[in-house]
Formats: structure tokens, sequence, C-alpha cells
């Protein structure tokens, strides 16, 4: 699922195309540690998984680099609480 997830390192997000429309994570790093700040879906995507789609590649692509994160923006707080198995990311 995450090799459709893009990680655009020069606008510390990522990115999941959805139908021409753009959902996106934004990120900032620091030693070992990605802070996911705010998640955005276009309203006319909004209800229908895109975000956690996103979110669920994005942690997964973080979990492959090593890095544990902290949650600021309250739908990845959310995503992770619902996910158990997530919970070995939070730093």
């Amino acid at each position: 699922m995450s090799a459709e997830i893009r990680n655009n390192q020069e606008l510390h997000r990522f990115e999941l195309d959805a139908g021409g429309d753009l959902a996106v994570a934004y990120y900032t790093l620091s030693p070992g540690i990605a802070t996911f700040t705010h998640t955005e879906v276009p309203y006319a995507l909004q209800g229908q998984g895109i975000a956690s789609r996103l979110i669920r590649g994005a942690l997964e692509q973080v979990r492959a680099q090593g890095l544990k994160v902290i949650p600021r923006c309250s739908f990845v707080s959310a995503y992770i609480a619902r996910h158990p198995e997530l919970g070995d990311l939070l730093a």
C-alpha cells in the first residue's frame, strides 16, 4: 500500500493522489523522530478512507526508516490509538 504514498521530502509531507486531488500529511524531522503536524484531505474526498490510507502508508515508510513518531496531528493520534499494532512507533 505504501508504494502509492509519496514522501515529498522537499515539502515535508507524504502525498496520496486520489483521483486528481491530493491528500497530504505534513511532518517535521528531528534525529530519529518524525512529528506529524497536519493531515489534509480535499473536502470532496472526505469520508472515503483516504486519510487512513495516507497515514497507514506514511507510518509504514516511517517504520521502514527506523524512525519514531510524535503525532501532533489529531487524526494521526486517533489513527494510532485505533491501531495498537502501531503503538511501538510512538516516541
